[in-house]
């Protein structure tokens, strides 16, 4: 019958009774840092990667990034998707679609893909780290 018992509930013992915590460990629980906001999942269908150039990086100055974005993802959903991933305030996005270009390696012809890219203007005083150190 002792195989039966770990179905049962264990009771507490009488003499033991629970402890609270004082009122200063509880303020020291509450200081802990909120956890950072979840990123959504909708915000990886829009960019797909930061375009570093050297005319990218140069525009850096100016407080503009430049992405790869999905083909199918428009101004709207890049600006929510750049302010929930890098937590900057996006104030301006510009979209531009670059197209395939015919290319040749000897005999044979080929295309090399196109793309889509957004620049984004963000507000003064805000950096996103695109190359993390």
């Amino acid at each position: 019958m002792a195989l039966l018992n770990i179905f049962q509930k264990k009771k507490k013992p009488a003499g033991k009774q629970e402890v609270k915590p004082l009122r200063a460990e509880r303020e020291a629980v509450s200081a802990i840092p909120p956890r950072p906001k979840k990123i959504s999942w909708q915000a990886y269908r829009a960019i797909k990667r930061p375009h570093v150039t050297e005319k990218a990086t140069d525009l850096t100055s100016q407080n503009q990034y430049v992405f790869e974005v999905f083909p199918d993802s428009n101004k709207n959903q890049v600006k929510k998707a750049v302010e929930d991933v890098y937590g900057v305030d996006v104030t301006d996005v510009n979209i531009v679609n670059i197209p395939r270009k015919r290319r040749r390696l000897g005999r044979t012809q080929g295309w090399a893909s196109g793309y889509k890219k957004a620049i984004v203007r963000i507000r003064a005083g805000q950096k996103i780290e695109v190359l993390p150190r």
